[in-house]
């Protein structure tokens, strides 16, 4: 009796134990694998170090960090890793028939039936609701959705996957994006397919970029797929700015504006005066940008850890001074994307100022409903449709050829523009239609003047990380390039003793619950 009771107690840490190795490898979807948190980064420096002794054989790099990237895939995704792979084969297999096919209508239908493969994944995990509803309204159906991923799951493991309910894979928007433009080069013969299925999965699932872009074409990627692994001493300066920046928009402006204030607003807008709503707006402008571009800021500094070069995805957007400036900066792998498998196909600009105008506006309502299956996401596309056809039609007048350069006029395009920029953004973020015209009903009637200097005092904290991002925002461009370059040309001592700084900084910012990125939504 003594001898068990001496043991006993070593059996509650070691199922303890069992448990947190369970929690590292098991997906919860409570506690998605996220930039933000210190699990990805053991995670990462866990890739790195395996990585410092394959890196040299292209073959075993490839197939270590796609391995790793499937495993975090599963990690923020769970079992819709499935379709990942589902997506990975199918576009392969295409590819590679179209390579070998040269009857252009065989070519034709296998580059249609990747398309529609693709999409019909895709509408079917974010569109379903919305087609279901519309069609029994209109029919007076009583069609209920049901969730055929997660039933044939329960089937085949046993498990109790809610089938009632679809939920959005993470990162399906981008991949599908990825996947579909691979197929369509290959058919316009600007590449040839990838032989290897593994160097082809690992295109497609390269962890830093797969959830949340930049849409990488395979153009760019696959060759260096192929190249020998370099990262010069200034390379890797900049790839740890990259992602302390990237940390900085994400977790000391954005999360911190957002649940300090913005959430708030935009939750119950009725609640606010104008003067709140309109700093909720504003406010919204700056989340979202540091927010995307942050993430996008540790994808591209990781991917570069690891040799490999991801396209710039924004430039300081709200510095435009006409909207087609704006998406010549925001969202850059979005916007060449619709331009050159939407836009130009549509005809772009070859028919005349008509239908150029057409289909910008086709263009953009699509790119709506690429965000969100929701009436907000089309009229938010249909802003910037109408607004990119306007700025078209004024642009082909000889006056704004002549004054375009005017500083007083390129300043007043800014402003003009980012005020466009925000009302969009209503639409983009408010909860409801309903709550749409209540921000605008508080914008027009509700404003207590008397009452302003008391609330910038008591939104002071929120109101100066907004003030300082704005202004780093603003800065020209030299600045930036001053103090990014200062930090790359610093020894390692400094770097050194820059990261630790800001990481405390960051640590002072963290909210206590996950802050997922808003665009793992699309």
């Amino acid at each position: 009796m003594k001898r068990f009771w001496n043991r006993t107690p070593n059996l509650i840490p070691q199922k303890m134990q069992i448990s947190q190795l369970t929690d590292w490898f098991l997906y919860n979807p409570a506690k998605p694998m996220l930039f933000t948190q210190i699990y990805f980064w053991i995670f990462f420096c866990i890739v790195l170090i395996g990585y410092s002794i394959i890196y040299k054989s292209n073959k075993l790099r490839n197939i270590y960090l796609f391995v790793f990237s499937l495993f975090f895939y599963y990690k923020s995704g769970g079992y819709f890793f499935s379709l990942l792979i589902f997506s990975t084969i199918v576009d392969y297999l295409i590819a590679l028939a179209i390579g070998k096919t040269r009857t252009e209508s065989k070519r034709i239908l296998l580059v249609s039936s990747s398309v529609v493969i693709n999409l019909g994944v895709l509408a079917y995990f974010k569109y379903a609701y919305f087609f279901t509803e519309w069609v029994n309204t209109i029919f007076h159906s009583n069609f209920v959705v049901t969730n055929y991923l997660a039933l044939a799951f329960n089937s085949f493991s046993g498990s109790h996957f809610d089938v009632s309910t679809i939920v959005l894979p993470v990162g399906i928007s981008f991949y599908t994006f990825q996947t579909i433009s691979y197929s369509i080069d290959v058919y316009r013969r600007k590449i040839e397919p990838v032989k290897s299925i593994l160097d082809f999965g690992f295109y497609v699932t390269f962890f830093p970029q797969l959830v949340a872009g930049p849409i990488v074409r395979a153009a760019d990627f696959i060759p260096q797929l192929y190249e020998k692994y370099k990262l010069t001493r200034k390379e890797f300066g900049y790839a740890v700015f990259l992602i302390l920046n990237g940390l900085v928009k994400k977790m000391a402006v954005s999360d911190y504006i957002s649940a300090n204030f913005v959430d708030r607003i935009f939750e119950n807008p009725g609640a606010y005066s104008g003067f709140e709503n309109l700093l909720g707006v504003y406010g919204y402008a700056l989340q979202i940008y540091c927010d995307f571009s942050g993430y996008t800021d540790i994808a591209i500094g990781t991917a570069l850890l690891l040799g490999f070069r991801l396209p710039k995805n924004f430039d300081s957007p709200y510095k435009a001074n006409s909207i087609t400036d704006f998406w010549r900066r925001w969202h850059i792998s979005l916007s060449t994307w619709l331009r050159d498998y939407l836009y130009i196909p549509l005809g772009g600009n070859r028919k005349g100022k008509i239908r150029q105008y057409v289909n910008l506006l086709i263009t953009m309502l699509l790119g709506g409903l690429w965000h969100g299956a929701h009436i907000r996401f089309v009229i938010w596309g249909g802003i910037h449709g109408l607004a990119l056809a306007f700025d078209k039609a004024i642009m082909s007048l000889s006056m704004a050829s002549r004054i375009k350069n005017n500083p007083f006029v390129r300043i007043a395009g800014v402003i003009l523009t980012f005020h466009l920029v925000c009302l969009a953004w209503i639409f983009f973020r408010a909860t409801s239609i309903d709550s749409v015209s209540v921000i605008f009903n508080q914008l027009a009637t509700g404003w207590n003047f008397q009452l302003i200097p008391s609330m910038l005092l008591a939104y002071r904290n929120v109101l100066t990380i907004m003030l300082i991002a704005y202004v780093i925002h603003w800065l020209p461009e030299k600045y930036k390039v001053w103090y990014q370059g200062r930090f790359i040309d610093s020894g390692w001592v400094a770097q050194t003793v820059v990261t630790v700084a800001i990481v405390f900084v960051i640590y002072q910012f963290r909210s206590a619950s996950v802050q997922p990125f808003i665009y793992f939504q699309f």
